[in-house]
């Protein structure tokens, strides 16, 4: 089952609907078949997935290091989970 969010982005902490129509095949290179469509932005989807990421440095920075820390800790031990 093909997840709706392929045709959006994930801005500000959710899944958002791209300003942008453009769409791009995702192709499995064993056999060429296109087996998805991805929502791919234009600028104004890239201005907005810009503001979200600076008004979330400004307050990750004000966050503790330590918190900091665990936080990039925790997203490492989720990917080696995964692997």
């Amino acid at each position: 089952m093909v997840s709706d969010n392929l045709q959006k982005f994930y801005i500000d902490g959710e899944w958002v609907a791209p300003l942008s129509h453009t769409r791009i095949g995702v192709e499995n290179p064993a056999t060429e078949e296109i087996v998805a469509q991805i929502a791919g932005g234009g600028m104004a989807d890239a201005d907005r997935a810009i503001m979200a990421a600076r008004g979330a440095f400004l307050s990750f920075t004000a966050t503790p290091v330590k918190d900091r820390i665990d936080l990039m800790q925790a997203i490492l031990d989720e990917y080696n989970r995964r692997a």
